[in-house]
């Protein structure tokens, strides 16, 4: 039987890919944000390391992607897939043991670099193996563990933190372990793209069709910009910049968390049934309005729906921007995945970038959340305005190229 109509052969291997990104990006970057206190705290490290150890994940994330699909074509993407969740569960166990703040930075990079690497490859490994009018739901239900995780860290970190910052280091490890073990044989095998990773670099696209991605890359490092504030700040915003302390916001995180394990199924699936174009214009609208909302709203109900919503778009951009690529390039299996590599190292470099720039302006503006929410609504907005200057420019697009 032909393995894109198996379903459970499907099964097992969106089940693989949702345990690799829970492990290698919901865990291992988003568990960090609440061991941020207790690190400080317990005296493991000073509060700028500890920072400068948070960012280490952003940067080996950024590298991860760069080097994904190299290192596909040399040991195959399941093979890479497997040894980077691996990495990701040694790293924490490694981290629970603090002999130095080199020691603490390269393992929190090397769990930066399992995450992009498995960002860049697993969409690509599970896919193929799908059938194509379920992509969109699927991928959604990929990338749900990284909803997942940002869920796990509102909930099931101050749980563990309750017995022990070691214990929480290494219960996450045994976490990711599990994971990484029970996946291991739903990995599916060699497909077209694999077999084209390891060979001759594809033809160039169409001009339209390059023109086409160059936009796609802007509105997605666009995206990056416009999640970061909310992603980094709302906690603080919560409590400080709206004065409800600190419980409240743990709940507004949580809040955050629902949004994120909802996004990648609800934008996967919106999708498979409007497209990817009009599902993009519409959840860039949408955050949008509702960072608006967050900015002048102090009604807690409407904060905590509006929280949700927000939450929903960190995850749930991946499978929109996925069915975009597919859109643009159909039927290319190689060429769909060289675009996402490309496209996820745009990403994580804004991301990477945004993160430093607000917090420069955090810093220089006295605090002003707002001014951070505004621009990242900004970001949004002139990403939604993208699709129309590209139909504008649809006509003389050769000329332009």
């Amino acid at each position: 039987m032909d393995i894109a109509k198996d379903k459970g052969a499907a099964a097992r291997a969106i089940f693989a890919g949702l345990s690799a990104s829970l492990v290698g990006i919901g865990l291992a970057r988003f568990g960090y944000t609440p061991l941020i206190p207790p690190l400080i705290e317990a005296h493991w490290f000073a509060a700028q390391d500890v920072v400068y150890l948070g960012a280490a994940n952003l940067v080996g994330y950024l590298v991860g992607a760069l080097v994904g699909r190299p290192l596909a074509a040399r040991l195959t993407a399941r093979a890479t897939l497997r040894v980077m969740m691996m990495l990701a569960s040694l790293a924490f166990f490694a981290c629970a043991f603090p002999l130095s703040v080199s020691w603490f930075f390269v393992w929190r990079l090397l769990s930066g670099v399992s995450g992009g690497i498995i960002m860049v490859l697993v969409a690509s490994t599970v896919l193929p193996h799908v059938p194509v009018e379920r992509r969109g739901m699927a991928s959604g239900a990929i990338f749900l563990g990284v909803g997942v995780g940002i869920a796990a860290s509102g909930t099931v970190v101050p749980m563990l933190l309750s017995v022990g910052l070691r214990e929480t280091w290494l219960g996450l490890g045994a976490l990711a372990l599990l994971l990484s073990i029970a996946s291991w044989f739903c990995w599916p095998g060699a497909s077209p793209v694999h077999a084209a990773v390891a060979g001759a670099r594809p033809a160039a696209p169409p001009v339209g069709a390059r023109f086409d991605l160059n936009v796609l890359y802007v509105q997605y490092a666009l995206m990056a910009i416009g999640l970061v504030p909310l992603m980094v700040f709302l906690v603080d915003y919560v409590a400080r910049g709206l004065g409800w302390g600190t419980h409240t916001a743990a709940l507004f995180w949580i809040a955050y968390g629902i949004g994120a394990i909802a996004g990648p199924m609800f934008y996967g699936a919106l999708t498979d049934r409007i497209g990817p174009t009009r599902t993009s214009q519409l959840a860039l609208c949408m955050q949008a309005g509702v960072i608006g909302l967050m900015m002048f709203s102090r009604n807690h109900v409407l904060l905590i729906a509006a929280t949700v919503v927000v939450g929903s778009f960190p995850p749930g951009i991946v499978p929109i921007v996925l069915g975009r690529v597919h859109q643009i390039l159909p039927g290319d299996a190689h060429g769909q995945s060289a675009v996402w590599s490309r496209a996820t190292t745009v990403f994580a470099l804004f991301q990477a970038l945004a993160g430093y720039g607000y917090s420069y302006l955090f810093a220089r503006s006295g605090g002003d959340h707002r001014l951070l929410m505004g621009i990242g609504a900004g970001a949004l907005l002139i990403a939604v305005l993208a699709d129309g200057v590209k139909k504008m420019l649809a006509k003389p697009r050769g000329a332009l190229l």
